[in-house]
């Protein structure tokens, strides 16, 4: 039991970094998966890996509560309208993803759930980031608050994160470089990605605990909370250090970080 609490502890800690940072969870965990099996069914450890995102997100909710709380009583009321706006455009910005994802998710995972499309994917994107961050250079954004924000232009940014269904592909590596294309600054399309993040991930979470059942060993448990746990407070840490880099830093580093390992992705399993 000891064994699997450990490898526990590294799967959420990956999940913590990787769900944040654009360089995707699901080819992370590909690798890791790799070297560190759990001792559970393949039907389990599908639903494990989905659900221990919800403490990935419960750290959002906890640094951005403030912000995304539309009832505080520090807030004026015209702020209370701009955070009910705000929830308006993040379920805008989530119907894409939810529809198509609701439709085709097990199709999805069945043709694209391999090595060889979280390579590709890794790369494509990768060099997408370098290219958009090139391409904005000497652009200065249009949208630089979330109040900005209309609700056609949250739409369209949803329909980027529809291309996250594709393994590899990060779902906030594909808001962010979706955001920055149609005019919004690094941190805006950064800062919605977290929030478009809140309803996807618990209806994932939610349909992958009706798919499995409610049918769990103590030890199952266990397991999904150690996992829920470690992944929320790596999560903190991940979502803060990636707001305070983007505030002096590009993308590109981590454009030239996804290459690097789709490459890896690809050798490792082209050799085995």
């Amino acid at each position: 039991m000891l064994t699997e609490i450990f490898k526990v502890i590294i799967l959420g800690i990956v999940e913590g970094i990787t769900e944040w940072l654009p360089i995707s969870s699901t080819g992370h965990m590909i690798l890791v998966d790799e070297f560190i099996r759990l001792n559970a069914s393949e039907e389990f450890k599908e639903m494990f890996l989905v659900v221990i995102q919800l403490g990935a997100i419960l750290a959002v909710c906890l640094l951005f509560f403030h912000k995304l709380n539309p009832f505080s009583p520090s807030k004026s009321s015209k702020e209370k309208k701009e955070t009910l706006q705000l929830w308006g455009k993040v379920i805008m910005g989530c119907l894409p993803a939810a529809v198509i994802g609701l439709a085709f998710d097990d199709t999805i995972d069945a043709i694209f759930y391999n090595p060889q499309t979280v390579a590709f994917t890794l790369i494509l994107y990768g060099i997408l980031f370098i290219v958009v961050e090139n391409y904005n250079k000497n652009k200065k954004p249009s949208v630089r608050r979330l109040s900005q924000m209309s609700y056609k232009l949250a739409f369209f940014i949803g329909l980027f994160q529809v291309l996250a269904l594709i393994p590899g592909t990060s779902r906030s590596g594909a808001t962010i470089i979706g955001a920055m294309l149609l005019g919004t600054s690094r941190y805006v399309a950064t800062e919605f990605s977290f929030f478009l993040s809140i309803p996807v991930m618990f209806g994932a979470s939610f349909l992958k605990i009706i798919k499995f059942g409610f049918h769990y060993t103590g030890q199952e448990i266990i397991i999904l909370i150690i996992g829920m746990v470690v992944a929320f407070v790596v999560s903190v840490f991940a979502i803060k250090f990636l707001v305070g880099y983007i505030k002096k830093n590009d993308f590109k580093a981590f454009g030239v970080y996804r290459i690097v390992l789709g490459v890896i992705v690809a050798v490792y399993f082209l050799l085995h």
